[in-house]
């Protein structure tokens, strides 16, 4: 889903990141990814009995993701730049030029592994602190699970209360960035912003951004967030588009949507996961499973929904606001529940294979496609034109010129170049028994 959003969603919109408030199909991926690291500490952990050897192998998890995530954060440009070292009769000047790098002054800290590795850490030390050895024993039933498992439940209300604390107790006051694009007509001049006031939720003013601006620094955050294809930045909302002539300052502005205060919201998304989790180990039918996760997932859809038409909390991915955290994670459990309904219980397995090879491989799969290193590295070679590629030659005429249509050829081309592509990639490797694990 994440290819298929990062990929198609500039010629689909509708599947990309919401500008500000509202969800399509791009903001339900990362917290897929966290109810489903929420699930798997639960299945990982539940039979680890020594607590020192499973807190050594958590935090040498989260230390690799955190590596892994700056390392894609600051050096993904000078990966695909590996195909210029066969240039010139196969010698590269870049390194003496200096031609290519990122620099420490700009270098983005937050990221999706990072914030992963974040809840990741704070779930699984919760889990190994309080596991009960005796607790497998037991078969709870629908509410004394919560009761069993009550640490994670005040962990979760820890962290609301921390994150509504924050989001509507701070004062943001004014503030002001430099452009530093210098491919922008704007590169050098000094924008201020005005505020100056507590608890709002609108895109310049609000106590994410602020702690955000004031931990990490202005130039370490996202340069191109998606507010930019708000209506009020351009006229070609939800498509990015020249900045209207009226176009507020902070239109310009970054904003870092994995950032601190959010990273902290969305750990309340890995306890949800890790609670269908344990009732996954728990629960031994699959009618009392499935009665369990559709009832708390329908409850936490109405929830998100009722928060965001009453106008309460809006839904809003980039703060990654209460009511997103209610509605993403119940949609991920009916979507884990009809996975479960359909390869569990039905048998149907085989035609989500690939999907299974690529959950193998996951690692892989994210870094070569969803980073898009792999086709960055083909785009790095052509013939007579930089703009004539393998990539480009094959969307065109096997994809865009069939179907006589860029939205429709692109959107075909993600899913079977593309997904498809990885997912018989991560299969034949699977046959080998090559993985890329953390």
């Amino acid at each position: 889903m994440m290819i298929l959003v990062d990929d198609a969603g500039g010629e689909w919109q509708m599947i990309g990141h919401a500008p500000w408030n509202g969800c399509n199909l791009a903001d339900f991926v990362m917290p897929f990814f966290l109810f489903i690291v929420g699930m798997a500490i639960a299945l990982a952990l539940k039979r680890k009995t020594n607590r020192l050897m499973a807190l050594k192998k958590v935090i040498c998890r989260t230390l690799k993701l955190l590596f892994w995530g700056l390392i894609l954060q600051g050096c993904t440009l000078q990966i695909l730049l590996l195909a210029s070292l066969c240039y010139e009769g196969g010698y590269s000047h870049a390194p003496d030029k200096l031609t290519y790098g990122v620099s420490m002054k700009e270098i983005r800290w937050c990221g999706i592994l990072q914030r992963i590795a974040l809840s990741y850490l704070v779930v699984a030390l919760v889990e190994i602190s309080t596991k009960n050895e005796r607790a497998e024993e037991r078969s709870p039933g629908w509410c004394s699970i919560f009761k069993l498992y009550y640490w994670q439940w005040l962990l979760g209300a820890g962290v609301l209360v921390i994150y509504l604390g924050l989001i509507y107790g701070i004062y943001v006051p004014d503030w002001h960035f430099t452009v530093h694009n210098r491919d922008n007509h704007d590169y050098g001049k000094v924008f201020t912003v005005a505020c100056g006031v507590r608890g709002k939720l609108d895109p310049p003013c609000n106590a994410v951004g602020y702690i955000d601006r004031e931990v990490l620094g202005i130039n370490h955050m996202y340069q191109h967030p998606a507010w930019r294809r708000s209506k009020a930045c351009t006229e070609k909302s939800p498509y990015e588009g020249p900045f209207r002539e009226d176009a507020p300052s902070w239109c310009r502005a970054p904003f870092e949507p994995e950032g601190i205060l959010s990273s902290i919201s969305s750990i309340l998304t890995t306890i949800i996961g890790v609670h269908f989790g344990h009732v996954l180990i728990h629960m031994k039918g699959h009618l009392d499973r499935l009665k369990h996760w559709i009832v708390m997932g329908l409850a936490l859809i109405v929830s998100g929904i009722v928060l965001h038409f009453t106008g309460a909390i809006p839904l809003n991915k980039q703060l990654y606001s209460i009511s997103y955290v209610c509605l993403t994670a119940g949609a991920a459990a009916l979507v884990f529940s009809a996975f479960y309904v359909l390869v569990d219980m039905w048998g149907v397995r085989y035609l989500f294979l690939p999907l299974e090879w690529i959950g193998m491989n996951a690692m892989l799969v994210y870094v070569m496609a969803a980073e898009g290193i792999f086709a960055g590295f083909i785009n790095g070679w052509y013939y007579d034109n930089p703009h004539n590629t393998l990539i480009y030659w094959i969307q065109k005429h096997i994809f865009i010129g069939v179907w006589h249509s860029r939205r429709v050829g692109i959107l075909l081309y993600v899913i079977f170049a593309e997904i498809l592509f990885w997912g018989l990639v991560a299969g034949v490797l699977h046959r080998f028994g090559i993985y890329w694990k953390l």
